[in-house]
């Protein structure tokens, strides 16, 4: 199947052969008639790409804010690699869409093979085939026509805009920006019995409005705000929906202006908020946003979990939102037919975005057209590659963020193993990495790597809560594994993989990388031979995580103790060279109710001790990591996994070039132990010890007692 994908760094926009997207719990999949590009925020999103990097940088001030701390915790080298990667990475363009539905994940219900839907968001692209969340989703009744359902998007948008007006029969209300958008906008306050007026600064747009019977004026025509005032009975607009994009604040202004006192302005559009305040203050105008579809946008569990909100508290969702739209489209309410003025079929998609971006040619609602007879592949295959009948290890990737391509690609595809595979829910990752670094072939779904018999090393870099099912059934395959921590989120699944590794003759390791630093090696060294008793005390200055980010999600991350903590817990096990046999940990309640502020206390059968300090209220200015070790008469400090002082008869320091926690040592090793035969480099038993202990840190908290292991 084929993807309009656009290259972040040069703009370089390609049709690009993709893999079929994975049909994730809660989804639905869809081959797509009909998809309509937004003028105005995919035409920002294309020019912003053909930006150069210092214009880039000047327009995501945010995203550079993320960087410098990004670099303050892998270093400039691996931080510079994870931003080149972001973007050489082919994206995504487009967000609503229509279709016939051809899957439905097991957890759905409301939809079968063969319905018309309409979907949005950010899955929603322009592409032959989508996998679209549930509630993204409506159906489409036979009455209204793809190509019209493929503006339910935008239509939502529209509507959740004149929700936020809340304007009553026989009031009145003003749009600014006549785009797409605004267009919808006054068919929806005309279909509610609302007096509404366009002004644009566009005349193709006032005319497109006025021809269809609306009444709309030029922005620049004189005494526009006496016409307004006399077509509102001198009273001025109950509300103005402000739908242009500009970086000008004019638009707020007039909307200042033409209001009625204590009436409302609503902001849809992208506009400068930088006004004059003297309007609004004289008439105590209500300022609104409106938050693009409507209720549950940006809402992880309603989004992507599929949780609805009461129809009881929240009427109108971003669902229900598209829904109405619709039925205004079958009900002849909104015509959307008359908005297009363009139709391109999705080959010549490069063609269509050219056309919006050089605004020479009239554009209003530009739609894509698929050809739904073609036959579609799901599996890619960049190239035909041979095989090293030497080699050994044939791997299979399952998952390919921005960490396994800064720090688990670079070493996996300079080594000797036969590259099969890589599975990612994002096909345009999955599609840039296969042909990037010479894999055989590349797809939307993990169960080809984890039942492909070339594939005999699969190694999982996905989302917390898939490692314990890819494990176990890669485990069940025979493969042997090598998976990003955590190992699983619950106990069971700890036993389970525990069974089913006992049953297999494999090799099967954990990302605890910390455990192949070169400084922790050498600490490893230098520890007197009798394993006599040490104290550790390690200090992880963490920093904040929002509560909505998916590692503070228990059913998604398991939170940052089992996602992130079981790191620091298996190295001082590591380094103590014992068994934990007491855990007695406590966590600071904080506003949010995240545990992640927290100090864990060990004890060793052979007598060590540590303490884990793990903060995530501090200040990132400071180092991440600092860990101390007491042992005969010795001290070891490990600052940031760059410095370390011995301190004993006399003081030394070794100190490396860049920050190095032990990333390329830690894959280069395992993949010889399954090529050599050699033990794999953990022990599946100190695994699973380690994150025993972590389950038993989250009990330790919970019960506000010491747990014995």
């Amino acid at each position: 199947m084929e993807q309009l994908t656009q290259n972040l760094k040069n703009g370089t926009m390609q049709l690009l052969e993709v893999p079929y997207p994975a049909l994730l719990k809660g989804c639905v999949l869809i081959r797509n008639h009909y998809s309509l590009i937004s003028p105005g925020t995919e035409s920002k999103t294309v020019k912003d790409a053909r930006l150069n990097i210092v214009s880039k940088a000047s327009a995501r001030k945010e995203e550079v804010k993320k960087v410098i701390e990004a670099a303050r915790t892998f270093g400039l080298k691996d931080t510079y690699r994870m931003v080149m990667n972001r973007l050489d990475a082919p994206s995504a363009l487009g967000y609503s869409c229509a279709g016939e539905v051809i899957a439905v994940a097991d957890d759905v219900s409301g939809f079968k093979i063969g319905d018309n839907v309409a979907c949005g968001g950010n899955t929603a692209n322009h592409a032959e085939v989508v996998a679209v969340p549930k509630n993204l989703c409506v159906k489409v009744d036979a009455a209204v026509s793809l190509r019209e359902a493929s503006y339910t998007t935008l239509g939502a948008i529209a509507m959740q805009g004149v929700r936020q007006a809340d304007l009553k029969l026989g009031e009145s209300g003003v749009v600014i920006g006549l785009g797409l958008i605004g267009q919808l906008t006054l068919q929806l306050l005309e279909a509610s019995g609302i007096k509404a007026i366009g002004i644009d600064v566009d005349l193709k747009r006032v005319e497109l409005a006025n021809n269809r019977g609306g009444m709309a004026f030029e922005r620049s025509k004189e005494n526009l705000s006496q016409l307004v005032h006399e077509y509102t009975n001198g009273l001025g607009a109950d509300a103005v929906i402000i739908a242009a994009s500009t970086s000008s604040a004019d638009p707020v202004d007039l909307a200042g202006e033409l209001c009625r006192q204590k009436g409302k302005v609503i902001i849809v559009g992208a506009v400068s908020t930088d006004f004059k305040r003297s309007n609004y203050f004289k008439k105590e105008l209500d300022l609104r946003m409106s938050c693009s579809y409507g209720p549950g946008r940006y809402d992880a569990d309603y989004e992507e979990k599929g949780m609805d909100y009461p129809v009881g508290y929240v009427r109108w969702t971003e669902n229900r939102n598209m829904q109405a739209f619709l039925e205004l489209v079958k009900g002849k309410k909104i015509d959307t037919e008359r908005l297009t003025t363009h139709t391109f079929n999705f080959h010549e998609a490069p063609r269509a975005y050219q056309l919006i971006l050089d605004g020479k040619e009239n554009f209003s609602g530009v739609v894509l057209k698929y050809d739904t007879g073609k036959e579609l592949r799901k599996t890619v295959r960049p190239e035909e590659k041979k095989f090293d009948p030497d080699n050994k290890v044939n791997v299979g990737l399952i998952g390919a963020g921005s960490f396994a391509q800064a720090f688990l690609l670079p070493v996996i595809t300079t080594g000797n193993a036969n590259l099969v595979a890589i599975a990612t829910a994002k096909t345009t990752n999955a599609r840039n990495i296969a042909g990037k670094y010479g894999f055989s072939y590349c797809t939307g779904d993990a169960n080809e790597i984890l039942t492909d018999s070339k594939v005999n090393t699969v190694i999982i870099a996905t989302r917390h809560d898939s490692h314990a099912k890819y494990v176990i059934q890669a485990l069940e395959n025979g493969k042997n594994v090598y998976v990003e921590k955590p190992l699983c989120l619950n106990i069971e699944e700890l036993e389970q993989i525990k069974n089913n590794y006992e049953k297999a003759n494999v090799h099967l390791m954990i990302g605890f990388n910390r455990r192949f630093a070169p400084h922790v090696v050498k600490l490893k060294s230098l520890l007197t031979p009798d394993n006599r008793p040490v104290a550790v005390n390690y200090r992880i200055n963490a920093g904040s995580v929002p509560l909505s980010h998916w590692t503070q999600d228990k059913q998604a991350g398991g939170g940052r103790i089992i996602g992130e903590v079981c790191h620091f817990i298996d190295l001082v096990t590591y380094i103590a060279g014992s068994k934990v046999k007491s855990v007695s940990a406590n966590a600071m309640k904080s506003e949010d109710e995240a545990d992640d502020t927290l100090t864990i206390n060990l004890s060793f059968e052979n007598g060590s001790i540590a303490t884990v300090s793990y903060f995530a209220n501090g200040s990132k200015k400071m180092g991440k990591e600092y860990i101390e070790v007491f042992s005969s008469g010795q001290v070891f400090v490990i600052d940031d996994f760059k410095t370390m002082m011995i301190y004993g008869k006399s003081a030394s320091k070794s100190k490396l070039t860049n920050r190095d926690k032990g990333h390329v040592p830690e894959i280069k090793t395992f993949l010889d132990a399954v090529a050599s035969g050699k033990n794999t480099p953990i022990p599946f038993e100190e695994i699973y010890h380690s994150t025993l202990v972590t389950f038993k840190v989250v009990e330790s908290i919970a019960v506000c007692n010491t747990v014995v292991i």
